[in-house]
């Protein structure tokens, strides 16, 4: 796990990555913070500096691996962000981590993501051959073209790729109470994989206040609209300052829909 450490964090941001994606997603985050938010990208195995682990393919035991990790690391308020699969991840987490009794983050984080109670649409594609698979990267625009000129790479990555599905194409949604905390959303004006009526639901997993964000962009707008996210991350880690881990607030039902503010 790839870290900020400043000298005194008022708070840690734990980033979760894409399908397919690691640390480098997030590579540029620190910068872009105030030096009391320590941002800390989560390598999953499988990827980079983790490349020789092997990827797990299915949701539960990673999550398990991941509230295992960071169970040293809450010293201090954390928060969660995760993109698309990394979303996901993010809430099981927050999940798992009440239910070892710890704290709750103090801001959750889902982006380009549909709400988990939701039944998914697409079919599973972890076990097609690899033609379908590849279709479907392309489709996503989750790869650099540039890989796909290089076969040798892509059957490098592919076996993470796989797991990656697998742990979204197998997800089962057990209900449990709402979290506590806060939960911002953000979803992509062009996101026709995650369009925003998918992502509202998501205010049903929270009584501690949901905010809807609706950004420019497609499936991946976390990097073309990356300032007006990360305004929107600075602005409720600052809301939440001093606010006790967990804590429920007053339940809101809060979507910020810009579309029907005439933007």
């Amino acid at each position: 796990m790839a870290a900020r450490r400043p000298a005194a964090p008022s708070v840690r941001l734990f980033c979760l990555p894409y399908g397919g994606g690691g640390t480098s997603i997030y590579a540029a985050w620190p910068s872009l913070f105030p030096d009391d938010v320590e941002v800390c990208p989560v390598e999953l195995p499988g990827r980079l500096t983790r490349w020789r682990e092997k990827a797990f393919e299915r949701a539960e035991p990673l999550v398990d691996e991941l509230a295992t990790a960071l169970s040293g690391e809450l010293d201090v308020p954390y928060a969660l962000f995760g993109h698309s699969m990394g979303a996901l991840l993010a809430f099981e987490l927050a999940r798992a981590l009440r239910r070892r009794g710890a704290a709750e983050p103090r801001v959750l984080f889902v982006s380009g993501a549909p709400a988990p109670q939701l039944r998914r649409r697409h079919r599973q594609i972890h076990d097609q051959p690899d033609d379908v698979v590849v279709g479907r990267l392309r489709e996503l625009g989750a790869v650099p073209e540039e890989v796909y000129a290089e076969p040798e790479l892509l059957d490098l990555l592919m076996p993470t790729i796989r797991a990656d599905f697998s742990v979204v194409e197998t997800y089962v949604h057990r209900p449990e109470p709402p979290l506590g905390c806060p939960v911002v959303a953000f979803a992509g004006t062009e996101d026709r994989e995650v369009p925003a009526d998918r992502v509202d639901p998501w205010h049903e997993q929270t009584t501690g206040g949901f905010t809807r964000r609706l950004l420019p962009g497609d499936h991946f707008f976390l990097h073309s609209a990356r300032t007006a996210l990360l305004d929107s991350v600075r602005a409720a880690l600052t809301a939440t300052a001093g606010r006790p881990s967990g804590a429920a607030g007053r339940p809101t039902d809060l979507l910020d829909r810009p579309e029907r503010k005439g933007q």
